[in-house]
């Protein structure tokens, strides 16, 4: 079933977008769904993220189903694929149900990530309670797509909470800049927030591939993935409620209440106790602060030596020429696997060199670490939030 997303009771702002999620009068969404009885079948309906789209999403849940965000950017082809994976209007959800949102993960293909209205609920709530957000005081700003939980998880959280959100359809950094004020909370991407004055905002979320080295101070980093329901770390501390470890081979583990249910296709990643195993690299440190590595995958394993790869773009990045940087491994017949550094050279400056880059990782990292390979590149891929894509031999 897809339900198409007009809705003429959208009120238009000054900006030319949508501001939905603070309906008078109403109970916060998921309160209502969750003190009623649900009798019958529950469907997922696929919704495209688009304007009257939040309408439709509370109409979806006062019916007792479930929602799929479907991006209307999608080509035909995608989103033929999605919706056969999804399977909409199909195979019912579960009552409590609420949200069945795309992840491709590593691997590429399609997953459906079942959230309730319970872990949606206790997202938005753990959120809320750190940040301090006062619904009669502050308002949100919604400008990452959402169809990813980085932006649907805006919404939701403005919707339990009864707080006013102010809903953009694409990023566009003119339009987001005239929704800012000293009362607006916003999340973002790296690539978003260099776009934008973040003074301009209460407090900005950071989440998606890793960020700048120097951050304003109501900048906040966010560690989450579609599977915990959105950001559940915030500068390294977990939000109430959340537990956090570091498995024997060094994975990240998290468990809490803002959990997914299930895959879309029945699969439980959850153990026995209750753990989500992310599939990222960390560890904690001398204040018991996170501090994420990356993907397990991502591991470069150079002549026995490991390679983080975010460690060495950190370093690259302060090179004068390097724009953009993304570094990964190639199958090398001497070393096992070589380090690359794929380099967008900064607009204006003399390309960097393969020496002059080794020896920056040299001094500050270890010899091995040190790229044996530059690419030079117009761009880097990424994901339509902006989050990095690694070139290279393995699977994104």
């Amino acid at each position: 079933m897809t339900v198409p997303s007009a809705d003429p009771t959208a009120v238009p702002t000054r900006t030319g977008t949508t501001e939905t999620g603070n309906v008078r009068g109403r109970a916060p969404a998921t309160q209502r769904f969750m003190e009623r009885q649900t009798t019958g079948v529950n469907a997922l309906v696929a919704i495209d993220t688009a304007p009257g789209f939040v309408d439709a999403l509370q109409r979806a849940w006062d019916a007792g189903d479930a929602v799929l965000p479907v991006d209307p950017r999608l080509p035909s082809p995608a989103r033929a694929a999605l919706l056969e994976a999804m399977d909409p209007g199909g195979r019912p959800v579960q009552p409590g149900d609420a949200l069945v949102v795309p992840t491709s993960g590593t691997t590429g293909a399609a997953k459906g990530v079942v959230l309730t209205h319970a872990a949606v609920a206790a997202s938005a709530r753990a959120t809320t309670e750190r940040l301090g957000v006062e619904p009669s005081r502050y308002r949100w700003l919604a400008c990452l797509p959402l169809s990813h939980v980085g932006g649907l998880s805006v919404v939701t959280r403005a919707l339990v909470t009864g707080t006013p959100v102010e809903v953009h359809w694409r990023f566009d950094a003119e339009a987001v800049m005239a929704g800012a004020g000293p009362e607006v909370f916003v999340s973002l991407v790296a690539t978003a927030l260099a776009r934008v004055d973040p003074g301009r905002f209460h407090t900005v979320l950071l989440g998606g591939s890793a960020p700048p080295e120097h951050l304003p101070a109501n900048v906040v980093t966010t560690y989450g993935m579609t599977e915990t329901g959105s950001g559940v770390v915030y500068d390294g501390i977990p939000l109430r409620g959340v537990d956090v470890a570091i498995g024997p081979v060094g994975e990240i583990r998290v468990r809490g209440p803002m959990l997914l249910r299930a895959y879309r296709d029945g699969t439980v990643p959850l153990d026995a106790g209750g753990w989500f195993r992310t599939g990222d690299a960390g560890t904690f440190d001398a204040e018991g602060r996170l501090v994420v590595q990356g993907r397990m995958t991502d591991l470069i394993i150079s002549g026995g030596e490991h390679v983080w790869p975010a460690a060495v773009e950190a370093v690259l990045r302060r090179h004068p020429s390097v724009g953009e940087v993304s570094v990964g491994g190639r199958s090398d017949p001497a070393w096992g696997e070589r380090v690359v550094a794929w380099v967008v050279p900064r607009t204006g400056a003399v390309h960097p060199t393969l020496d002059g880059l080794r020896g920056m990782v040299k001094e500050q990292l270890a010899p091995w670490a040190a790229p044996r390979e530059l690419v030079i590149v117009d761009s880097l891929p990424k994901t339509a939030t902006g989050k990095l894509r690694r070139p290279g031999d393995r699977p994104i």
